[in-house]
């Protein structure tokens, strides 16, 4: 599976002005993807809910791809954490790590 590291800086005291911008493009995005693509997103935020412990696992929406991000995920099973990404990358999926989180591309 590819891995990409970046960095990104805190929003400070901005942080809950970013949010809500950060959901309403990804409402407005959403309209650039298809039901199938949705229903995809879908499978594989269902998929790491099962492997990770974390404080959420959620979809959002960019004008390229869509993303599933575990914010602060720890692995529970690591065999079927293995088995679901090589599945991943068989489909394309990129695996980014970040300071928040990892974050799976889907689309």
């Amino acid at each position: 599976m590819i891995e990409k590291e970046t960095n990104h800086n805190n929003a400070g005291r901005f942080a809950f002005f970013a949010a809500r911008d950060a959901q309403f493009k990804s409402a407005v995005n959403s309209c650039n993807f298809s039901n199938e693509q949705k229903v995809r997103a879908e499978r594989v935020k269902l998929g790491l809910e099962m492997v990770y412990s974390a404080d959420e696992v959620l979809i959002t929406f960019t004008k390229k791809w869509i993303r599933v991000k575990v914010k602060n995920g720890i692995v529970r099973d690591k065999k079927t954490l293995k088995l679901l990404e090589k599945d991943y990358e068989d489909h394309g999926y990129v695996k980014v790590l970040t300071a928040q989180g990892i974050i799976y591309r889907v689309v």
